[in-house]
């Protein structure tokens, strides 16, 4: 807006526009509108005052005149649009994005460490009552990572074969160890089919005989028998027997009976179990050429060849997984798993580091079960009396079976 000054007299300076405000809105809207013509005065925005007595012509009262500002100022319109475009409170929280407490809750909790168990750094989580966590030590937490590799959650019914060309090598007690292994860490109760046809035992390992002598003693032939009226787990119940959360179905005792299984036999209880069970294990017996060895083979995700550390005992696990390849299972011999179990103690002659080397590079992994006597005695196998080694053993075979499903 034009500036007004005056002269000593009271009087406007020549070429300065008289102004009359009656109240200091009308003035502060009039230098809101009007664009700057010069500047003057030795302060930026400074207001010089003027009582109404020196100028009774121009004055009125609460008149004032005002130098302008260098930078012009904005109009009423300009004001009210950046009032209108600068974001509200509620704008700013909407426009911020939702933090996802599932996927992310550590974003507000802190994560705790997990509790250590045993050794030093137990022993001090104990005497502090939990004040000092130092967190668990690499062995407590590759033992944590093994569970948790083998109570993934799976979509579908898988099953694994165990078998061997050879017996007495730890097939039977591997499948019993195994399944009481998956029992203990997975949220679902594993199988284990006994399709054995030299009157196997593998119910009598996992439950003791004389437990299972004074059981109802069904086998796989009875269980087949009555097939078509199986129609839910509880009408299957019947035909099982139960070591802990393992779920067991023992195989037939007479020889001329349990030879007679056939392959298609074999895969009708295999679709049976895969409707109430996500893991079943098949212990084969031996040989890879009896009657229901197709279906078992035709049905198997993957397989875990038993092997001994005599010589013998790796030569046949050898010539298992080059039968499986010749003769059209080439995908289950690349991805089987093999267990040497040093069942007899083998003496100093035998190397056991070539025999492993000898079997590692034709399989997908090989596990070695060290010698125990809850494992060597060929009598009942729980986890309880087994070695810390041998457990966790069994931990690594299970997880590797559970990883080849897939």
């Amino acid at each position: 807006m034009p500036v007004v000054t005056t002269t000593p007299s009271g009087q406007p300076e020549s070429g300065a526009t008289l102004t009359r405000w009656t109240s200091w809105a009308e003035a502060a809207a009039a230098a809101d509108a009007a664009k700057p013509t010069h500047v003057q005065g030795p302060t930026r925005g400074s207001v010089s005052r003027q009582s109404a007595a020196e100028d009774p012509v121009t004055s009125v009262p609460h008149a004032i005149a005002v130098e302008v500002p260098l930078a012009p100022m904005a109009s009423p319109s300009e004001t009210s649009a950046f009032r209108r475009a600068r974001p509200t409170t509620a704008d700013v929280i909407a426009d911020t994005p939702m933090p996802d407490f599932i996927s992310s809750p550590g974003l507000f909790v802190k994560e705790q460490k997990p509790r250590p168990v045993g050794g030093f750094r137990g022993a001090i989580y104990n005497l502090t009552g939990g004040a000092w966590n130092v967190g668990p030590g690499a062995k407590q937490r590759q033992e944590e990572e093994l569970g948790r590799r083998i109570s993934r959650q799976l979509q579908g019914s898988y099953n694994t074969a165990v078998l061997s060309l050879k017996g007495g090598i730890g097939k039977t007690s591997t499948t019993v160890g195994v399944g009481l292994t998956l029992a203990e860490y997975r949220g679902d109760a594993p199988c284990a089919i006994d399709a054995n046809p030299d009157s196997g035992d593998l119910v009598e390992r996992a439950l003791g005989e004389g437990i299972y002598q004074q059981s109802s003693p069904r086998t796989i032939s009875d269980l087949l028998r009555n097939i078509d009226s199986i129609d839910s787990l509880t009408a299957l119940a019947r035909y099982m027997h139960h070591a802990g959360r393992l779920h067991l179905i023992a195989g037939e005792q007479d020889p001329e009976v349990s030879d007679s299984l056939t392959a298609e036999e074999y895969l009708r209880i295999r679709r049976l179990i895969s409707a109430y069970y996500s893991v079943a294990l098949t212990d084969c017996g031996t040989g890879v050429t009896h009657n229901a060895m197709r279906g078992i083979l035709q049905s198997a995700d993957n397989l875990v060849i038993a092997a001994g550390y005599a010589v013998s005992g790796a030569k046949r696990a050898r010539s298992t997984l080059h039968w499986l390849a010749s003769h059209g299972y080439e995908e289950l011999a690349r991805n089987a798993i093999v267990v040497i179990t040093d069942k007899d103690e083998v003496s100093s002659r035998v190397d056991k580091d070539a025999i492993e080397e000898h079997l590692a590079g034709i399989c997908r992994e090989l596990i070695a079960v060290p010698h125990d006597r809850g494992v060597a005695d060929g009598d009942l196998v729980t986890l309880d009396v087994l070695k810390s080694e041998t457990r966790r053993a069994y931990k690594e075979i299970a997880a590797a079976i559970v990883d080849g499903y897939r």
